[in-house]
């Protein structure tokens, strides 16, 4: 299996494959493949292994799809490809026991199949920071190679032991799945969702971390006055 990843602002994973390889995606997603792959759809898929009908149950808690599907490469081999939903940038990451990532709920793309998608945290914090879905972040576990979408520029940390960060909920787009993440309520500035309460992500070191200058729901509310009136039934331009 060999992947790449071309483009710019709105890029494409490229993943080819040797004959009777696999790969596990949100079926919706794939952009275009080569003529003779097996698919198949199942709660079982991106659980690595490990379960069924619950475990895809947990992974929709998650944000994700409770049915993934399989795409199995045909004798030939043969490559499917994945393209961005949103401007911005794909990664690869490795997984292992000691290499377990936590990443926004909607940025999973796709995996290998001993790869597990479950939920890691959901907490309920306001409609203005993520569309009313409150904060919601996957566990990416197992052994294999996941890849990921993560919106705008990214900035990337490493705090060590005793070092924290404060981050606005919408920017941390993945971090290292053994880190310390509290909520805590900043009094004295002035927003139009919690009043003068402005809520931020506290992260603890050790592990590394990964920021994206792009929220979806700050995307969402630019583009909104540039919307068709449903209510009205006609458009503007």
């Amino acid at each position: 299996m060999k992947s790449s990843i071309s483009g710019t602002t709105m890029p494409v994973l490229e993943v080819t494959l040797d004959p009777g390889e696999r790969i596990v995606a949100e079926g919706g997603d794939v952009a275009w493949m080569s003529a003779g792959f097996a698919l198949d759809t199942s709660t079982v898929h991106g659980t690595g292994g490990q379960g069924g009908f619950m475990s895809g149950l947990k992974r929709v808690l998650g944000g994700a799809q409770l049915f993934l599907t399989e795409y199995t490469a045909p004798a030939q081999g043969g490559l499917v490809a994945f393209a961005a939903q949103l401007p911005g940038t794909i990664r690869q990451i490795d997984i292992d026991a000691a290499d377990q990532f936590m990443v926004q709920a909607g940025s999973y793309t796709a995996s290998t199949s001993d790869v597990e998608v479950s939920v890691g945290l959901q907490k309920k914090l306001g409609a203005g920071i993520f569309g009313g879905a409150g904060v919601v972040f996957q566990k990416l576990t197992g052994s294999g190679t996941a890849w990921v979408q993560l919106a705008g520029e990214i900035t990337e940390y490493t705090l060590a032991a005793g070092q924290s960060l404060l981050i606005h909920p919408g920017h941390l787009a993945m971090f290292d799945a053994s880190m310390d993440l509290q909520f805590t309520s900043i009094k004295g500035i002035k927003n139009k969702f919690f009043g003068d309460s402005l809520f931020l992500a506290e992260i603890h070191g050790p592990g590394r971390i990964w920021l994206q200058s792009m929220t979806p729901a700050k995307l969402a509310a630019a583009i909104e006055p540039y919307l068709p009136d449903r209510s009205s039934g006609s458009s503007n331009s």
